[in-house]
Parts: structure tokens; sequence; C-alpha cells
């Protein structure tokens, strides 16, 4: 699997470019779009066609992880009706976006949105693994690998999450972990629920991930520090904090 960081910024951020998160995986011809946060449509649309995407999976309902399904939308309306895309997220997904236009049919024109929920589905030659994790009432984590080789090395991305231990059912050894990081090298201010570089290290050695790749780094923490923090607690493999642009291979 190839993939490409689209976005990979916070709520909000001083940081040219870091747009909301957004992570793109292609295989054997098909696409996988993990989230679509503020900003990162504009990065998207530049490196492949929308309409190929084969479906695109939203963590939980935080606009800096979905609200770019707007232009999604228009896009597939406006440039290329009758195009859709299907869209798996949290229960309430279509209804948010409805709600923010004022229009109970602004979602459906375009998306087919199924709800999200514990388990696996099946996209193109992907597999997702889904687990809940500790941050909304309904915020979830993934597993991607391809289908009918789920023995090989996948990709874990933690989407928002501030509880590392629920990330533990999903990683296989040898996995990448994409991990947020959103509080450095720490400590997480109280109450939110977030994870920092200490946390992420323990997963990653506690699971036998085989790299990890951090992201969605709050303003304000140093990346070298929050680097740092994470290789202090593991030395399974590399660590690197991941920006837009960020292109790699999983599982080759």
């Amino acid at each position: 699997m190839l993939l490409n960081v689209i976005g990979a910024g916070p709520a909000y951020t001083d940081r040219p470019g870091a747009t909301g998160a957004a992570y793109l995986l292609r295989a054997d011809g098909s696409s996988l779009l993990l989230d679509l946060g503020q900003g990162s449509f504009a990065r998207l649309a530049g490196l492949v066609d929308p309409t190929t995407i084969d479906a695109i999976v939203i963590s939980h309902l935080h606009p800096d992880h979905f609200i770019d399904l707007v232009p999604m939308r228009h896009y597939l309306r406006y440039e290329r009706s009758p195009a859709r895309v299907r869209v798996a997220g949290p229960t309430g997904l279509a209804e948010r976006l409805d709600a923010l236009h004022v229009d109970p049919g602004f979602s459906a024109v375009a998306f087919d949105i199924e709800p999200l929920a514990e388990g696996s589905l099946d996209v193109g030659p992907f597999r997702v693994d889904v687990a809940s994790v500790t941050h909304t009432d309904a915020s979830f984590a993934f597993r991607v690998s391809l289908a009918g080789r789920p023995e090989r090395a996948g990709l874990v991305y933690s989407g928002d999450c501030g509880r590392a231990e629920d990330l533990d059912v999903l990683v296989r050894p040898g996995d990448t972990l994409l991990s947020e990081v959103s509080f450095g090298p720490g400590p997480v201010h109280p109450g939110a629920y977030h994870l920092d570089g200490p946390a992420v290290g323990d997963l990653a050695t506690r699971v036998a991930a085989g790299r990890v790749l951090l992201t969605h780094l709050q303003m304000g923490y140093d990346r070298d520090a929050t680097v740092e923090s994470v290789r202090r607690r593991y030395d399974g493999g590399p660590v690197e904090l991941v920006d837009p642009g960020f292109e790699t291979t999983i599982g080759g």
C-alpha cells in the first residue's frame, strides 16, 4: 500500500500548510481516504481525481477530521455529477453536514453515507478493522491491510485518541503506527482526550510496532523534542513526524 499524507494538522495551528487530518492509501488501482479535515480537499484533488476514491472513512465528528467533505460534496455535485462517493462515519455525520447548510438533502446529493461501528469493512482490496477509542462519544481508530493478506504489516491510524491502550487490539507486530501526538513531549492537559510522545512510545513498544509515524501535533510544541520523547520509550523501528506531502510504502 502507498500512503500519502494529505493533511496532518490539528484543529488550529500556526504552521503554514498544516491542513486538517487526511491520509490517502492506494493499492491495486483502488484508493481509500482516512479523514478529510479542514483545507485538505485542495491537496487531495491535486493528487488524485476525487471521484476515483473507493471510500472515505471518518474517525470522529470533529471538524478537523471531516469538514472538507463540504468542498468534496460541491465538487461531486457541480463538477462531476452524477458521481458519488461512499462515506463511512460515526452515526450522525450526514445530519451534521445537512444542518450546517440547513439543507436536509445536502449530503445525499453526492455521498452514500453508512454508519461506522466496531468490526470490519471491505473497501476494494482493503480490509479496514475498526475499534472504538476514547475521545468523543463515537470515535474510532483503524487498521488497514490488504484483504486476504491481513498477516502482512498494515497501517494502524489512531484518529484522535485519549487512551493509548484502546489501540492495543488493532496493532499487530510489525505494523506501521500512524498516531496522533497532540501534546508533544507531554504532559497532556487535564481533561484533554489526546496522546503525548511518551504514551505513543510505550504503546509502540507494547505492541511491537514496526515503525511510528507521528501526526496531529498542536502548535507550541517542539518537533524534535516530540520525536525524541517517543524514541526514549521505543527503539523497535524508525520514528518520524509527518507533514503534508509525506509518502511511504506500507507492508512492502
